[in-house]
């Protein structure tokens, strides 16, 4: 794929081309083939029109309203009113790659040739995205049924001219303003177009997609810091054996531990859980602690989680999901794909996995920092403890932030609230689900990151005692400490240095370290 044009087809969308419309700078193109189906089915829809008898939402109202019959000069209103009154969003506006992500996804479906619009709207979606322009959506209004109904109406009223986004510059402003600065005529929404820019799941999937993506490099990463604690705490990697991880075979499991097995080929450190390494283990270990013995276990269970996410994803993105949808055959029908359980059910378990990954990763960094557990490592890995206080502090963010995930990980999908007087009586509540999502991407990716910088810290230390470790750990000390992350000595101002391993893992530098010595990791 040319991640710089994503041209859209019939046939639905790949996660890779949702992460580089709504994080790169890739343009997007309509395919013929999608220009014709749209084109077809508008032919479908404009015939529907003109019939006396009621069809809904082209000749209708909308859910609890549709019982109304409107006559075609109100028809143009209807579409543009159903906009007007649903862009109900309230609260701080969402990112910028969530909005092009919503945007994006709701494109895919036009283009499927399901929705009845005129190739006219598709073509004006593209050109706002490839503009740079970015409507302002809000944080609330979503329950995720039918679809993310506030937060693609504030998109559509962009395509209307009205309300406000954000320039390629940052700088919020009139739509209209902006639409005119790129030389984009507002749309005229005719028939069913309204509707059809608002009833999709395409929120909570491109947060489930750009999700999914971050989760996969966060997995490795933790399976590089378990690798390195294990180092530090002078463990084996005898339970990281693939025999081991084939007579229980769940995938996501064999991958971490071969990934760990890699970071820790040719260390000097592993191996000397029962005589010490100088022969002197004053409590010898016949095995390794729940968090150091079972991280392959649990990360392993998140990467198969992942996958199961992923494979919802994949139907979702080859979904065409509107209502009422032309089908195949001509017919127009009524129906609930909009319900948005299947994607809110997986970002939810995702949630789940990202906050247990978290939970052992912190009891791994408190092994580290506890003397009576950490085989000879000084109190706190501080420099004089007692004068120094070391990573004391760092243990409590991180614990913190593990609190945080737990109550992140209950679910949004269990709840559900009735609307439009009980027509939508059950609703999915996915949007809400991929933002805590989101949030608890981020606290995972921090808490990873403290992992680090006490891991680091500690194998440092084991080499006074003259223990080398492997190559990977040298890789990614040696990278940690350019990217600003103080070693072993006095107290500093610690902030900084998390701060700089937070951005040393969400950036990728972590894994690209440790794969300079082993190669590409799972």
């Amino acid at each position: 794929m040319d991640m710089q044009k994503v041209v859209l087809g019939t046939s639905g969308v790949t996660p890779e081309d949702v992460v580089a419309v709504a994080r790169g700078a890739a343009r997007v193109e309509l395919a013929p083939e999608a220009l014709a189906a749209l084109a077809a089915s508008r032919e479908v829809v404009d015939a529907l029109a003109a019939k006396p008898e009621p069809v809904y939402g082209v000749s209708t109202g909308f859910g609890a309203l549709a019982v109304r019959h409107i006559s075609p000069q109100l028809r143009g209103r209807l579409q543009r009113n159903i906009v007007r009154s649903h862009a109900a969003g309230m609260g701080p506006a969402v990112e910028r790659e969530v909005v092009r992500a919503l945007m994006f996804l709701r494109l895919k479906t036009l283009a499927s040739g399901r929705t009845g619009v005129r190739p006219l709207v598709a073509r004006t979606v593209a050109a706002v995205l490839n503009a740079g322009i970015t409507p302002v959506v809000h944080e609330y209004g979503s329950l995720g049924c039918s679809g993310d109904l506030a937060p693609l109406s504030h998109c559509a009223l962009t395509l209307m001219g009205e309300g406000e986004a954000e320039g390629p510059d940052g700088a919020v402003r009139p739509s209209a303003e902006l639409l005119a600065e790129h030389g984009i005529e507002p749309v005229e929404l005719r028939e069913k177009e309204g509707l059809a820019l608002l009833n999709g799941t395409d929120g909570m999937l491109g947060m489930l997609v750009m999700a999914a993506a971050d989760l996969a490099r966060l997995l490795t990463s933790a399976d590089i810091t378990a690798a390195l604690t294990l180092e530090a705490l002078l463990g084996t990697d005898r339970v990281l054996a693939p025999e081991l991880h084939a007579i229980r075979p769940h995938p996501g499991q064999a991958a971490s531990a071969d990934n760990m097995l890699r970071v820790l080929a040719g260390s000097g450190l592993t191996g000397h859980h029962q005589t010490g390494h100088d022969g002197q283990e004053a409590a010898p270990r016949v095995q390794d602690a729940y968090s150091v013995r079972c991280a392959p276990q649990v990360a392993g269970a998140g990467r198969d989680t992942l996958a199961h996410a992923l494979l919802v994803a994949g139907r979702e993105l080859a979904a065409s999901v509107d209502n009422p949808v032309v089908l195949p055959d001509g017919r127009v029908e009524s129906n609930g794909n909009f319900h948005g359980a299947p994607v809110g059910y997986v970002l939810d378990f995702l949630a789940i996995a990202a906050a247990d990954l978290a939970s052992i990763a912190e009891r791994r960094t408190d092994r580290l920092l506890d003397k009576n557990r950490s085989h000879g490592l000084p109190p706190f890995l501080a420099g004089d403890p007692g004068v120094d206080s070391g990573l004391m502090i760092a243990q409590y963010t991180q614990a913190a932030l593990v609190a945080e995930l737990k109550r992140l990980a209950v679910p949004a999908s269990a709840d559900s609230i009735p609307s439009s007087a009980m027509q939508e009586d059950h609703v999915s509540m996915g949007w809400s689900a991929a933002r805590k999502l989101r949030t608890a991407v981020d606290g995972l990716t921090r808490v990873i990151a403290v992992e680090l910088v006490a891991a680091a810290r500690a194998v440092e230390l084991r080499g006074d005692e003259g223990l080398t470790p492997g190559p990977a750990a040298r890789s990614v000390l040696s990278a940690v400490r350019a990217a600003g992350v103080a070693g072993p000595g006095g107290d500093r101002f610690l902030a900084p240095d998390l701060a700089a391993a937070e951005e040393f893992v969400r950036s990728g530098r972590l894994v690209a370290a440790a794969e300079a010595a082993t190669g590409p990791l799972a």
